[in-house]
């Protein structure tokens, strides 16, 4: 099953794109497989096996610590690497030279390339080699040692050098909010291609979506399903649009991003749900405005929330 055979069930049946285009012209997929907490010991199957459906995007990250897998899912598929399109991203750690960084990723995944490169979140962390978990130092009271006096203007400087490189096709961010998108705006050449952020209907970002949209930035989420033990896949609102339309929750929740331009990366293992997953149905306009409205009428909530201790300017993050 790919994205183009995707059955529409709704009295609109014109099909769905399979890509969306970044505004440097490169295609990215419009459904993404995401590969956090994948675990070790299935990440290289589940990847190859995915590959084999019809899954052509892939999205990973240095700090997931599976990609080594992942590169090795891919060349067990037999799909040309042509056809694969790969993102990764920088970790915070990392940030002070982000074109190291990027060679760690692209030597674990056996690749000579990404296809997108993109900024974790806008903060740094001061190294500690010394740290229980050196790629995650943390203070004694528990919260991530962050770099206050970093600016992110330098990282995207750095993001930028590997995107002229060619060892990237595009670049983005993650986690950015309108207000640290707007300090990033006023040094950067190269506008970001992506900016992927928790999204859901319980989440929707109305206004930084509607902000990146006018600059060609293409908005991406993850945990659309809201993530493990979430409420999302069981509020009825959302059950009532599948019954209405034939699908499970899970095919409404991903394709409400891709009816609204957005890239939902939902992440599984299970070959039953990797496959469902790729179901993408065009919805009613009356469907839409109800899932978009949810957040508004109570149901808001955010599902990921690191103990940074530090304002990342989203309206909910104190």
């Amino acid at each position: 099953m790919t994205l183009d055979a995707a059955p529409a069930t709704t009295i609109n049946e014109r099909p769905l794109p399979a890509t969306f285009t970044l505004n440097n012209g490169v295609e990215i997929p419009t459904v993404g497989l995401g590969t956090w907490q994948a675990p070790l010991n299935v990440t290289r199957e589940a990847v190859s096996f995915a590959l084999k459906q019809g899954y052509r995007h892939l999205d990973c990250a240095y700090i997931y610590l599976n990609e080594r897998e992942v590169g090795e899912g891919i060349r067990a598929s037999g799909v040309p690497r042509s056809e694969v399109f790969v993102t990764s991203k920088v970790w915070n750690l990392h940030q002070d030279d982000v074109g190291a960084g990027l060679e760690r990723t692209l030597e674990n995944l056996g690749l000579e390339y990404v296809d997108l490169y993109l900024v974790h979140w806008p903060i740094r962390f001061f190294p500690d080699p010394s740290a229980p978990n050196p790629l995650r130092p943390l203070n004694p009271d528990g919260t991530y040692k962050v770099d206050r006096a970093w600016d992110q203007a330098r990282t995207w400087a750095g993001m930028e050098a590997v995107y002229a490189a060619g060892k990237a096709r595009a670049i983005g961010v993650c986690n950015f909010s309108v207000p640290y998108l707007e300090a990033l705006s006023r040094t950067w050449k190269v506008v970001p291609a992506v900016n992927q952020v928790e999204n859901h209907p319980f989440l929707p970002q109305h206004a930084l979506k509607a902000w990146c949209d006018a600059r060609g930035i293409v908005l991406e989420a993850y945990s659309p399903l809201g993530g493990p033990g979430a409420p999302v896949l069981q509020d009825e609102d959302i059950v009532a649009v599948a019954k209405r339309n034939g699908v499970s929750p899970a095919t409404v929740l991903i394709s409400y991003q891709v009816n609204r331009g957005v890239v939902p990366l939902p992440k599984s293992v299970s070959h039953e749900r990797l496959v469902q997953n790729l179901r993408v149905v065009r919805l009613s306009a009356e469907d839409m405005a109800l899932l978009d409205g949810l957040a508004a009428r109570g149901k808001a909530q955010r599902l990921n929330k690191p103990p940074f201790c530090w304002d990342l300017g989203f309206d909910d993050w104190d």
